[in-house]
C-alpha cells in the first residue's frame, strides 16, 4: 500500500502502518503519547478546511485497521492525500 501526501510517500503492508509513520513524521517523539484515535481526531482538526469531522467515526466499536483505512480514504476523497497503490 502506498499513500502520498504533499510532502512524502508512505509505504506499508497496512493502513495502520502508514498512519503510524505519518503520525511519527508529523509529531515526532510526541506521537507516542497519543492513541490512534487521538491522533486521527487531532489530524482531522488540522484538515478541517478540507475534511468535515462528521465523516470519520473513531468509536471503539471499529477496529484500528478499519479506522486507519477510513481515514486514508477520506484524505484521498477530499484531496488531502492520495492512494498511489492499494492492495
Amino acid at each position: 500500500m502506498i499513500f502520498s501526501t504533499e510532502e512524502k510517500q508512505y509505504f506499508g503492508a497496512s493502513a495502520l502502518e502508514i498512519i503510524k509513520a505519518l503520525q511519527f513524521d508529523v509529531m515526532g517523539s510526541r506521537s507516542q503519547r497519543l492513541s490512534l484515535r487521538q491522533f486521527l481526531l487531532w489530524s482531522l482538526s488540522q484538515l478541517d478546511d478540507r475534511i468535515p469531522l462528521r465523516e470519520l467515526d473513531v468509536s471503539d466499536r471499529l477496529g484500528d485497521e478499519v479506522v486507519a483505512l477510513n481515514y486514508l480514504y477520506l484524505r484521498d476523497d477530499y484531496g488531502a492525500g492520495r492512494f498511489l497503490s492499494y492492495g
